[in-house]
Parts: C-alpha cells; sequence; structure tokens
C-alpha cells in the first residue's frame, strides 16, 4: 500500500505536493469514488486509480532531463491563466514528465524534469538542503556592506535568510553581475533578497542544482541526464556524499542561521 499522492508521482501525473493539490480538487478518484482528502492509501496492484476520468498506471521508464528554461514560462504542468508552461518546451520527450520544484515566470535556467517520484521529493524537501546557484544582475550599491549582509542572512517575508554565498563577478549594461548560492526555496527568495539590501534585480539565471551545471545547453533546449548524473541524484537524502554534505563546505557546519 502507497499514499495516494506518491502513487499519482510515480504514475507521472504530479510531483507530490502537486498531487496533493490535484486531490483536494476533486480530480482524482479511487475505485470510482472521488478522494479529496490526504493519507488515502491504495493498493497499487488491484484499486483503480482514476484522473480526470482516465486511469492512470505507474511508469516503468524514468526518464531524467534538464531544460533550460527561458522567461516566459511558467514551471507548471497546466496554467489557468493559459500562459506558456515548461510543458510545451518538453512535448517530444516520450513519456509524461514534470519539473522538479519552480522556477518563476520571469526566471531563467536550470529546470530539472523527470517522472520520479521519489527522486523529485528528496530533491525538494527542505531537510537536504539541496544547493542552487544563480547568476544575477543587478542594480543599486553591491559594496563589501551590502555582500555581508546577503552572506549572513537579510530579512524576508518576515523570516531571516539561512546563510548564503555571495560573490561579485563582473559588470554588465544592466549593473553588476552576482553569483548567490542558497538551499533554501522560498518563493521568488533571490530577489527578495536583493530588494532587502536595496538593488534591484535586471535579470536573473539558475546556472546550478543539485550539483549539476546547466553547461551549454541551448536557451529553451533540453538534454538528457547522464548515468553519473542520475546516480549522483539518487545519494540525496541518503546518507551517501550529496548536495547536503557539500553544503557543508559552501555554507559552514551548521547550515540553520541561529537567528531562525
Amino acid at each position: 500500500m502507497v499514499r495516494l499522492q506518491k502513487f499519482l508521482a510515480d504514475c507521472g501525473i504530479a510531483s507530490r505536493r502537486g498531487a496533493e493539490t490535484l486531490i483536494k480538487a476533486g480530480r482524482v478518484k479511487v475505485n470510482g469514488e472521488t478522494v479529496r482528502e490526504m493519507g488515502v492509501k491504495v493498493d497499487e496492484y488491484s484499486d483503480i486509480v482514476e484522473f480526470d476520468g482516465k486511469q492512470v498506471k505507474p511508469q516503468t521508464k524514468m526518464v531524467y532531463i534538464m531544460l533550460n528554461k527561458p522567461v516566459g514560462y511558467v514551471t507548471t504542468v497546466s496554467d489557468d491563466k493559459d500562459r506558456d508552461t515548461v510543458m510545451d518546451l518538453v512535448a517530444d520527450v516520450p513519456v509524461r514528465i514534470y519539473p522538479v520544484g519552480r522556477l518563476d515566470y520571469d526566471t531563467e535556467g536550470l529546470l530539472l524534469m523527470t517522472n520520479d517520484g521519489d527522486l523529485t521529493y528528496r530533491i525538494t524537501h527542505p531537510k537536504n538542503n539541496v544547493q542552487k546557484t544563480y547568476e544575477a544582475e543587478v542594480t543599486g550599491n553591491i559594496g563589501m556592506d551590502t555582500l555581508t549582509q546577503l552572506r549572513q542572512g537579510v530579512m524576508v517575508d518576515g523570516v531571516r535568510t539561512s546563510r548564503a554565498k555571495v560573490e561579485v563577478i563582473g559588470a554588465t549594461r544592466l549593473g553588476t553581475k552576482v553569483k548567490i548560492t542558497i538551499h533554501e526555496g522560498r518563493n521568488r527568495q533571490v530577489r527578495k533578497m536583493f530588494e532587502a539590501v536595496g538593488c534591484s534585480v535586471k535579470r536573473l539565471k539558475r546556472t546550478e542544482e543539485a550539483g549539476l551545471k546547466l553547461g551549454h545547453t541551448p536557451l529553451g533546449r533540453w538534454r538528457k541526464l547522464t548515468e553519473s548524473e542520475v546516480n549522483m541524484l539518487k545519494k540525496i537524502g541518503t546518507g551517501k556524499k550529496s548536495s547536503a554534505e557539500m553544503s557543508k563546505q559552501v555554507f559552514g557546519k551548521n547550515t540553520k542561521n541561529k537567528h531562525r
């Protein structure tokens, strides 16, 4: 017996969290009965599970890809405002996959996508401290005091962010180019961190996640992850050397902020 949201994730319908939203919306039936509450368990071999009126079954072939997401696409399977979604960019993938976490509409760069629900859960769960690196082009004063504030944590939506690794890497016509690495995943966190120190982000690109680098994947295109890349991701949350452990080298021994 497995939880219904895990079953739906294994079927490639959505991530576990996304599946919870679908269940609450009444779009899922088990043995002909609509289920809206969490915690329901199903027998993957005997129970009949339907999503939007069609029976779904766990997928056996796991697919793992890296997409270089452009600005102007929402990171969802569907959008009630009829905006373009990242699913439009992977329409040629032969099996149903879904995004691993989110990347804002106006942010570009590395986005992992898969039909492996367990891996998605491990990468997105806050306890695993998975690192994400961004390159931001910002306006405003980026002096040592500003960098120190960002590194030590700033107040965002009433809560102090954890420590971050921040460095200036150049200048552009838009202002200063800054590289920032975090291991939290709050809504629009990087933009809000810079806003908290009086700066404005004009362009934001995710270049690394969970030890993987975007590299030369063209904007709007995707590539399959290599076997070694997939194996590295599968170590997350297992106690083996993973992105969470590597974060100690970036953020120090204690990744929790004392002010939280």
